[in-house]
């Protein structure tokens, strides 16, 4: 289904405006383009590694902005068409013990979700919906997204198109690994 939108979206990596169109992506899919921006870093920075880290900037700032629309997405059109429907359902007090929940522990469900292939766009809607303060979502966002694709550039800029492989299929599972070891650590100090 969406194949033509990922052959589409890679084509683009070639186009003498690509950073232009990775703004975009990478802007629309932090609330609602399926397609993740790495598919066109990926073959932008191969193409000239010489720009490896403006092509993660591009990116990051990028994201971070559209992270914002998911916010607002989250908490504008949550308040319009959710609320009611949880209202009627008598589900309002369940959303607002999920949202206290969330954002007990929102600092890592957004960083968590920057960093892996989780959908950011999950969080940053869920983040508007429980009216983060807007301030720890930014913060949060920022750091995420750019280790994200700063260590993708930077291993792009590093070793060039042999490790375009490990980041396409396994870079996402080492990170979502490596959070998990950090979690289990500071939750094993915590309760030792």
């Amino acid at each position: 289904m969406f194949r033509p939108l990922y052959d589409w979206t890679l084509a683009q990596a070639g186009h003498r405006h690509a950073l232009w169109v990775l703004a975009a992506v990478s802007f629309i899919e932090s609330s609602v383009f399926p397609i993740p921006p790495d598919v066109l870093m990926i073959p932008m920075i191969i193409a000239r590694r010489d720009r490896a880290f403006l092509i993660a900037a591009v990116a990051t700032v990028a994201s971070v902005l559209g992270g914002l629309l998911g916010y607002g997405i989250g908490m504008f059109a949550f308040d319009a068409v959710g609320q009611p429907i949880l209202a009627s359902l008598g589900k309002a007090d369940a959303m607002a013990e999920f949202a206290t929940r969330f954002n007990d522990h929102g600092f890592w469900a957004v960083l968590i979700a920057g960093l892996t292939p989780f959908p950011y766009k999950v969080i940053t809607i869920m983040s508007g919906v429980t009216a983060m303060p807007l301030a720890t979502f930014v913060v949060t966002s920022i750091v995420a997204r750019a280790l994200r694709f700063f260590i993708v550039a930077a291993l792009l800029w590093k070793f060039g198109p042999p490790v375009r492989d490990f980041i396409e299929r396994r870079l996402g599972l080492m990170i979502t690994l490596f959070l998990a070891i950090l979690i289990a650590g500071f939750v094993a100090v915590r309760f030792l």
